[in-house]
């Protein structure tokens, strides 16, 4: 979970209470980010599927459009994403993604409007490069205002909603994938139910002098601990959801990676967005290969990179790897051709130059837990 960005580390508004509290820390996309506390990922990935976890997510990108006169700041979005962003209600968020000409993915990002404006979410190692494309591809329509300073929080698990209403007692009515600004502490914050767990939460944009405060209150609720980065890619790892530059990546198109839920039929059959074409060819003839679910024998774990046999050939790599403590066992996902895509299929994964024998399967690994109402 670390990387080797080049440069002095940013920090994120909670780095003295990561100190504080014992994190171990690490170099991610450029900031010095909690990996984990002394408890351990283990006891952080048992913690937020039974009682609730704070996430430090404020690395991520925050940005702001709002249309010029006369322009559709949804309209003008949806040139460059293939997600239906007309479509959004006040309050509601959609999941897509940036894709290039080839239908290849530059990344992913949540998109929330707030009636008046819409809200982006889009991945740390990304966000520089995704704010110079919205500002060129939208300048003409939209000012795109970067947030990068604010703080946002990840609040997750079952007991999420109970603590989160303690401050802000309009949190507990809000559904998965819908949002509404709040008072927490006394700051006036963007709230969406919403999170990379699989399960039920919120994330939390806050003023940058709010984050700390909020964060400590937080904490000092008694179902709240701290997670750390290690904790939350088991999670999304058990959730079967993706990690952009592992399992999405500008190689992998919507179609590949399992992500055509995320793209409405108006704008599957209209097109409009970069690479429309292509998908539009792969929905009709199918796609070259596809992201599947892997459930390797015995405690092999495959990471990433290990490929996927069949009969002796090579026919996919794994993309993600690792040990799911809500199962007890290790599972994988990775991408693999079409032709041995089926659930059920028999592969080998080369672990340490040995084969592995695994089962291709369904996905999630854990069945979501999403507030719906």
């Amino acid at each position: 979970m670390s990387d080797s960005s080049a440069g002095p580390l940013e920090r994120t508004p909670l780095y003295d209470i990561h100190r504080e509290l014992g994190a171990r820390l690490v170099p991610f996309a450029g900031y010095e980010m909690p990996v984990q506390y002394p408890t351990g990922i283990l006891a952080e990935h048992a913690h937020t599927r039974s009682a609730a976890g704070l996430f430090d997510v404020s690395h991520m990108g925050q940005v702001r459009l709002t249309a010029k006169p006369g322009h559709d700041a949804a309209r003008a979005l949806e040139a460059i994403v293939p997600g239906d962003i007309i479509g959004l209600e006040p309050g509601q968020q959609r999941y897509t993604q940036f894709t290039t000409a080839e239908a290849g993915i530059t990344d992913d990002l949540m998109v929330t409007s707030t009636g008046d404006h819409l809200l982006l979410v889009v991945n740390a190692a990304c966000k520089h490069a995704d704010l110079a494309h919205l500002q060129r591809s939208l300048a003409a329509s939209c000012d795109v205002e970067p947030m990068f300073a604010r703080g946002l929080l990840a609040l997750q698990g079952p007991l999420a909603s109970a603590v989160l209403a303690r401050f802000a007692p309009q949190v507990a009515t809000l559904k998965f994938m819908t949002g509404a600004f709040v008072i927490i502490d006394g700051a006036r914050c963007y709230v969406t139910r919403s999170g990379y767990t699989g399960g039920d939460g919120f994330e939390i944009s806050t003023p940058a002098d709010a984050a700390a405060p909020i964060a400590r209150k937080l904490l000092a609720e008694p179902e709240v601990k701290p997670i750390g980065l290690g904790a939350r890619d088991s999670l999304r790892l058990e959730a079967g959801l993706c990690l952009y530059g592992h399992d999405i990546d500008t190689t992998t198109t919507p179609n590949e990676a399992g992500l055509l839920w995320s793209i409405a039929k108006r704008r599957r059959e209209q097109g409009g967005f970069p690479g429309a074409a292509i998908v539009q060819r792969q929905i009709a003839e199918g796609a070259p290969r596809r992201r599947v679910g892997l459930l390797p024998e015995g405690k092999a774990i495959a990471r990433e990179g290990a490929e996927i046999v069949v009969s002796g050939a090579v026919v996919g790599k794994v993309t993600s790897g690792g040990f799911a403590p809500t199962l007890g066992r290790a599972v994988a996902m990775g991408y693999v051709a079409r032709a041995h895509a089926a659930n059920g299929t028999r592969v080998d994964l080369m672990v340490r130059g040995k084969p592995v024998v695994a089962e291709i399967v369904p996905m999630p690994f854990v069945k979501h837990a999403y507030y719906r109402g």
